[in-house]
């Protein structure tokens, strides 16, 4: 076989009008590439009206190079690049990473990709002209912005079941103990060549159903030009019942740097070949889907008493030979294992005499002696990259600390947001050690807001930034996004977000230490910290553990759910770590997710754990609403609500006589007006006067006592929560920004 020594046919062919002999030409040679094409008429009428088709084409680098990977691969690319095709070879490192192939260290991973280009550049592989190896990693880093929303945009049109279905393209089935990283990596491969611009998508049969998979988002999308499928064949491996290459079976497979005495013991020793028998013969595939495309022919050489050398020119004459016992299993092993060393020796000698391919070589056998000590997920230190990310200034351990009255006081303050703290001391230990601890709250624009979300985010940050602490305030706006909030639209979304913004402003959020991040803007801008932390924590943890977390969307875990609500838990895990958090301050609904995050923080050895601040769950208004919900409007106070829907949500209000358990009033007592005005006054002339509370003790003592009674309670109520919300309404009649925003915010009432 020659080596790539053509010139770019792209070049000749552009600006010219291509004939029909030509066409013909073009598609004959790309469709040989392939076992089945999806679709011949599209495929054709490419290579008619482009002169210079981008084909993709890639691999994990994961191990040593068998020949399925490797001679095929340049035979196909040969015949793609001489028919005017431009091939990115996608060296996928970052999918080997969640694979968790090489135990997830990327710089293994990106010794054996140096290899694998190593090998097929040896092979003659112009990677200046028309072939270029790209590395997955370094491209979605450069282009983030682009990539990371059509990843997302997959997860989110697509199912979970539906994914699932794409398991054979790791190796997996979909009934395999799946971690969440698998899920990410189908969304991943799907969106590559879109990302690539690619017009044909040249992978292996196994392949398939992800290419299918790029297909149909294309039609969901209305994307014009859909990738043709060109799928190769799938050379078996060496044994038995093997019907792929593996390379963590080394007898089953011939590499590429397989020396002549190891191709011949594999050959004659290890391979299926049953005498007279074509189909399922190892050795037989083999002179079919390499000797012969690779030489255009295939000689055997033997005694003249066995019929003599013979040289074939098709395979269905050595088929015809080999089951009338023409040609015998021994002389079809020698002539093969002849053949075959005779293709590898230039890549042997490569690496014998080159001393970068020499060294690599080396690297590579050493990486994977390492590796056969365990091939699964391990607790391991982070990489430099990841460190530079977890990076948060670690208080050492409280054992015995006594704390500074200023620190105690501080320590007061913190923990009367959460109705839960995990872990009290490190909390105090924290607050005794760092002067300015870093709080990560955030929300997800999705519809006009709640007094829970407003009110009490005011008084819990102004609570903490009196505490010394900076307020990341995390605006989620990609993740709205991935739970399909207001259609998905991120304009809509973009503006939900701003108006929550006007209301803390409107409603007395200190400014001071607190910083609003748009999710969809710090992730573009530090993708490359962002993306591998992700990653990690998806590879980290099992599917159903994910699952578990779809509380924090307002799911169940028996709904159908969308890929989406699988990549979400799994970022929201990293933004604590993104944001470089101390303290995760958010809703009891939250807990799990947060939880996940001090369990990764264990697995990767990590000693500052993020300290857990749950606040209480504000519930409806109406009898057994555990959470307040903008999608019920009778359920929730908002923000912008008048005086008298105030007065009609209150006066309709659960609030069961004499019953503190379970009512909403009084809890909206407890966790609103007490923590703003700490107190609560109580006007009625007739029963005794006005009387002001300071404690909630005394509130639900009357009130169980009968002393504090019911209409009692509500106008109370009224009257405090209009005094709270009358400046976000001024603002919002008088401020023409407020004003626009609000308009917009009320057209947007779909949620979902």
């Amino acid at each position: 076989m020659e080596a790539f020594s053509e010139t770019a046919l792209a070049s000749s062919l552009a600006g010219l009008q291509i004939s029909d002999e030509e066409v013909e030409r073009r598609y004959n040679e790309v469709k040989s590439v392939g076992e089945q094409c999806i679709n011949d008429d599209e495929l054709r009428d490419l290579l008619a009206k482009k002169a210079a088709p981008v084909c993709y084409d890639g691999f994990e680098p994961s191990g040593r190079m068998h020949i399925a990977q490797g001679l095929m691969k340049i035979m196909s690319v040969k015949k793609l690049t001489s028919a005017g095709c431009r091939v990115k070879i996608w060296i996928a490192d970052w999918f080997a990473v969640m694979n968790n192939k090489l135990g997830g260290d990327l710089k293994k991973i990106r010794i054996i990709g140096e290899y694998h280009k190593e090998i097929f550049q040896a092979a003659g592989m112009n990677s200046e002209k028309n072939v270029e190896f790209l590395w997955s990693s370094d491209e979605i880093n450069a282009r983030g912005d682009e990539y990371w929303p059509l990843v997302m945009d997959i997860a989110c049109r697509n199912s979970l079941a539906k994914i699932k279905r794409c398991m054979p393209i790791m190796g997996h089935s979909e009934t395999d103990e799946l971690s969440a990283a698998h899920i990410l990596y189908v969304c991943m491969q799907c969106a590559d060549p879109l990302f690539l611009q690619a017009d044909i998508c040249q992978l292996g049969m196994d392949q398939q159903t992800v290419n299918l998979l790029a297909r149909e988002y294309c039609d969901e999308t209305k994307r014009g030009n859909k990738p043709v499928i060109l799928s190769h064949h799938m050379l078996p491996g060496l044994l038995q019942g093997q019907t792929k290459m593996c390379t963590s079976d080394p007898s089953s497979a011939i590499f590429m740097d397989d020396d002549e005495a190891e191709v011949n013991r594999k050959i004659r020793k290890k391979a299926f070949c049953l005498p007279k028998i074509v189909e399922g013969n190892k050795c037989l595939e083999y002179v079919k889907y390499i000797i012969l495309p690779w030489f255009s022919e295939f000689t055997v050489e033997r005694d003249e008493k066995f019929g003599g050398n013979k040289t074939f020119n098709n395979f269905e004459d050595i088929a015809a030979d080999y089951e009338s016992g023409r040609l015998h299993a021994k002389d079809l092993k020698d002539a093969l294992s002849k053949a075959l060393n005779k293709i590898l020796q230039p890549f042997r000698d490569h690496f014998k005499t080159n001393n970068r391919a020499k060294n690599l070589l080396e690297q590579v056998n050493t990486v994977l002696k390492q590796d056969q000590k365990t091939n699964r997920v391990v607790a391991t230190a982070p990489s430099k990259e990841m460190e530079e990310a977890l990076s948060v200034n670690a208080p050492s351990s409280s054992a015995g600390l006594q704390m500074s009255e200023e620190a105690e006081k501080k320590y007061n303050i913190v923990r009367s947001i959460g109705e839960e703290c995990i872990q009290e001391d490190e909390l105090k230990n924290l607050l005794s050690k760092k002067p300015t601890p870093i709080c990560y709250d955030g929300f997800e624009p999705s519809g006009r807001m709640h007094i829970a979300q407003g009110v009490m985010k005011v008084t819990n940050v102004n609570k903490l930034t009196s505490a010394g602490c900076q307020v990341k305030i995390w605006i989620a706006d990609w993740f709205a996004q991935l739970n399909n909030k207001l259609g998905g639209d991120l304009e809509k979304i973009k503006v939900v977000g701003e108006y929550f913004k006007e209301i803390w402003q409107a409603g007395g959020m200190n400014p001071e230490k607190v910083s609003f991040l748009w999710a969809s803007e710090e992730i573009s801008r530090k993708g490359d910290k962002y993306w591998p932390l992700v990653m990690d924590i998806a590879r980290r943890n099992n599917l159903r553990r994910i699952l578990r977390c779809g509380q924090i969307m307002g799911r169940s875990e028996t709904e159908v759910l969308s890929a989406a609500q699988i990549l979400y838990p799994c970022m929201q895990c990293a933004d604590i770590f993104f944001l470089e958090a101390d303290i995760c301050q958010l809703g009891m609904d939250q807990r799990k997710v947060n939880m996940l995050a001090r369990e990764y923080c264990d697995d990767i050895k990590r000693k500052n754990k993020p300290i857990i601040l749950s606040h209480h769950m504000l519930p409806g208004l109406l009898e057994g609403q555990e959470k307040m919900s903008k999608s019920n409007p009778s359920s929730a106070i908002f923000m912008e609500d008048d005086e008298d829907a105030v007065n009609e949500k209150i006066s309709n209000a659960h609030c069961p006589e004499r019953t503190v358990a379970g009512n909403p009033c009084l809890e909206y007592v407890k966790f609103l007006v007490l923590p703003r005005f700490n107190e609560f006054v109580v006007q009625n002339e007739k029963n005794g006067g006005n009387k002001t509370f300071t404690s909630f003790d005394d509130i639900s003592a009357d009130y169980e006592s009968g002393e504090l009674s019911r209409e009692d309670l509500r106008k109370a109520l009224i009257k405090a929560l209009n005094i709270m919300l009358q400046p976000v309404r001024d603002h919002f009649k008088t401020n023409e920004r407020a004003k626009n925003l609000l308009e917009q915010v009320k057209l947007f009432r779909v949620t979902r």
